[in-house]
């Protein structure tokens, strides 16, 4: 049965070409097999489709250190050795490496967050998805775990113009350190992440008596859990938790991060979900009624995270997909069965005792219970929006111009949809390990052959620009949050 939501979507085909290098368990091209299930499930007839105008540097001010803009704007793969003192400072180098248009792929996904904030604030849509975004560990100054902007924060900045109170939901394994450390002195945001703790796993915060400071003291919300975490017990304490959080903090909004390394068998993760258990999550929370903007986040092994955000969009929008997976660019991605939802093994053993699971119900409960809504918006002026309703407006995408799935003709023709041809496929067995294209096309070094040249195909004819350069001024919305 079709979904009565109104759902928009955001995707920029050039997110998939990024490349953080070989052996890297962090991956965009993954963002193209969704696309294109997406797009073969005929789920973008659905949808209004946007392709994001990238974030500005003014735009990731509003929370990032000027100092780290400057930086990831100007470090590049041949000059990082000039910026030796930079990279230490911000912590960028193993796990968040500098790569070829490591700036620009920043500013797309975070475009994206931002334009989707926009849109729910002017009551465009009900729903807003985009799994490009979702990096939840980004700090101020500093990447981290994968992530170099902060993209939630800056969308959840964007929606408390309009909003006095935005629920985080992060059901990523790991724990959603950013985020809650961003907002953790304001009550105006409330925070769940419901992740693995314990045992030196990263990002070592999350424990369940970190619950904010000051104004926000109770405001964070933090569920550790042990290895293999399956879907009953998920339920167990998910649903209780947030059908109190709702009833208590009644948020205008909901921010839900989507993370799918807590899927079994995750090249990351130790816990063991199906898709359908954690499909459930953001169903049981869509059920409230409230605006969502959904982001993607973790995921290491490819084929599962597409599998999972193209059901999830499917669940988003009321449809019933099939297990046998339409045809695609990248099939032999999914082989050897080339199923929606393959056979899942627990992999991991479920260490989290039934004793264990009510004696952290029951502590969560009694946290909650002290808990009390914030009493109004702090602040008597609004800072300047992003854009006006009518340029929101204005910017609805015309229909018939989707992309079917299959590449131009010419890569560098402009020409958007092209030919009807099959395309090239990417050589991957389930977990082979590659590394997929970088920038130019070229495979990685796992193994797997590379698109011959990237897609250039858009899910709009010359897309559609979500977002203007600001006007407005950061350090007093983060001032008045205060």
């Amino acid at each position: 049965m079709e979904s009565k939501k109104r759902v928009a979507y955001f995707y920029d085909p050039e997110i998939g070409s990024y490349y953080y290098g070989p052996g890297h368990p962090m991956k965009p091209h993954r963002l193209r097999l969704t696309h294109s299930l997406v797009i073969h499930y005929g789920l973008a007839n659905l949808m209004e489709v946007y392709r994001p105008r990238p974030a500005v540097e003014r735009e990731l001010q509003a929370f990032h250190a000027d100092d780290y803009i400057h930086f990831l704007k100007s470090v590049t793969p041949d000059n990082k050795d000039e910026h030796l003192e930079q990279l230490r400072r911000f912590c960028v180098g193993e796990d968040c490496p500098v790569f070829t248009g490591l700036y620009r792929y920043c500013q797309i996904y975070t475009g994206a967050s931002i334009g989707g904030a926009v849109k729910l604030n002017y009551r465009n849509a009900d729903v807003v998805v985009n799994w490009m975004g979702g990096l939840h560990h980004a700090k101020k100054a500093e990447a981290s775990g994968f992530c170099y902007i902060n993209d939630i924060v800056l969308a959840i900045l964007e929606l408390l113009k309009h909003h006095a109170r935005v629920l985080y939901v992060d059901i990523d394994i790991h724990h959603g350190d950013g985020v809650e450390e961003a907002f953790l002195a304001t009550d105006r945001v409330l925070t769940v992440s419901l992740h693995k703790f314990g045992d030196g796993f990263f990002p070592g915060t999350g424990d369940l008596h970190n619950c904010g400071q000051g104004r926000g003291k109770g405001y964070s919300v933090n569920v550790p859990l042990k290895d293999g975490m399956t879907d009953e017990a998920y339920t167990f304490l998910f649903r209780p938790v947030m059908r109190r959080v709702m009833e208590i903090y009644q948020p205008e909004v909901i921010v839900f991060h989507t993370g799918a390394d807590s899927l079994a068998g995750d090249r990351l993760g130790a816990f063991n979900l199906t898709m359908k258990g954690h499909a459930d999550c953001q169903q049981f929370m869509l059920q409230f009624g409230v605006p969502m903007l959904v982001l993607g986040g973790g995921g290491y092994k490819i084929n599962n995270v597409a599998r999972c955000w193209a059901y999830e969009t499917g669940r988003i929008l009321g449809q019933e997909l099939g297990d046998e997976l339409p045809e695609n660019e990248y099939q032999d991605a999914f082989a050897p069965d080339f199923r929606l939802h393959p056979p899942v093994r627990a992999e991991v053993e479920n260490l989290n005792t039934r004793e264990y699971l009510q004696q952290l119900l029951s502590k969560l409960m009694a946290n909650l219970s002290r808990l009390r809504p914030p009493d109004g918006v702090p602040f008597a002026e609004r800072p300047p929006d992003t854009l006006s309703a009518d340029e929101v407006e204005a910017q609805q995408p015309p229909r018939g111009h989707l992309w079917d799935g299959t590449p131009a003709a010419d890569a560098d023709s402009g020409s958007y949809g092209g030919a009807r041809g099959r395309g090239a496929r990417v050589d991957m067995a389930a977990d082979s390990g590659a590394d997929g294209p970088d920038m130019h096309g070229r495979a990685g070094e796992g193994g797997g052959n590379a698109v011959a040249r990237p897609l250039k195909a858009l899910a709009l004819n010359g897309g559609s620009l979500v977002g203007a350069p600001p006007g407005r001024d950061p350090a007093a919305l983060l001032r008045a949050m205060r």
